[in-house]
């Protein structure tokens, strides 16, 4: 699968590979093989660059268009559910 969107957000900020692997903790080599789609990125990549970002990590994987992030929920427990 193809992240695009990665690209365009650090091409949109101006930041360079370099600086967005040293904020993920990856080398700049590997942040590149991600935008260039020659390595799968991790959960936990997707999730650290959609709050980065200020987004949603289905933004960045183009299931939807909406650049806002989902509201944060915490759920509190199964009996509400019952």
């Amino acid at each position: 699968m193809k992240y695009e969107r990665i690209r365009d957000l650090r091409e949109d900020n101006e930041l360079t590979q370099e600086y967005i692997g040293k904020i993920l903790n990856v080398s700049q080599r590997t942040y590149s093989r991600y935008e260039n789609d020659e390595r799968a990125i991790p959960i936990e990549i997707l999730s650290k660059l959609a709050d980065y970002y200020g987004t949603s990590v289905d933004y960045i994987i183009e299931r939807t268009d909406q650049k806002k992030p989902y509201p944060r929920w915490r759920y509190s427990g199964f009996q509400k559910l019952l």
